[in-house]
């Protein structure tokens, strides 16, 4: 068999497809990998941190025998909600680790209850009436997006569901 035509049977046969999508697959592996790898780490730091932050919310206690019942409530109830914050980014990245994609509505939801927390946080701080203005608009745009999101999702819907569906009904 000469060089050519040895050359001719590699470049129609199949170990030409295979050298030309092996480096291909070999960088999206590589890519998977990696990403896992790194929001490994990142998971690990949101349980690390969530840990500290029950740790910080049960020190907080000792507000009860130190400042007044309520201002002692207040700040455990902030660190609390700022817990399940938290709580929501760590879903949020375990979504992206098993899905391989971020879902919107976790995304709206992590943010959602972010602001809950400053909304929170701002009432019991005394903030005045434009700053709430500010959040509830926020918080409004936010809900409607859930929604929207929700609604108009690409999953699970099948030709029959849309057409059943009447317009902007968000029932």
């Amino acid at each position: 068999m000469t060089h050519t035509t040895m050359e001719q049977t590699l470049w129609n046969g199949w170990p030409k497809r295979f050298r030309v999508t092996l480096p291909a697959y070999d960088i999206t592996r590589a890519w998977e990998a990696g990403t896992r790898f790194i929001l490994s780490l990142l998971t690990l730091t949101i349980l690390i941190g969530l840990a500290g932050g029950v740790v910080k919310t049960f020190l907080d206690l000792k507000l009860l025998l130190i400042a007044d019942v309520e201002v002692a409530l207040r700040q455990v109830l902030v660190d609390t909600l700022t817990l399940l914050a938290v709580v929501e980014v760590l879903k949020t990245t375990r979504a992206y680790c098993s899905d391989g994609r971020v879902r919107v509505t976790f995304i709206i939801d992590t943010v959602l209850v972010v602001m809950l927390t400053e909304v929170i946080s701002r009432w019991f701080k005394g903030g005045e009436w434009h700053q709430f203005a500010i959040l509830g608009g926020i918080l409004l745009t936010l809900g409607l997006m859930r929604i929207v999101a929700i609604r108009y999702s690409p999953a699970l819907t099948t030709p029959t569901q849309q057409a059943n569906q009447p317009g902007f009904s968000f029932f």
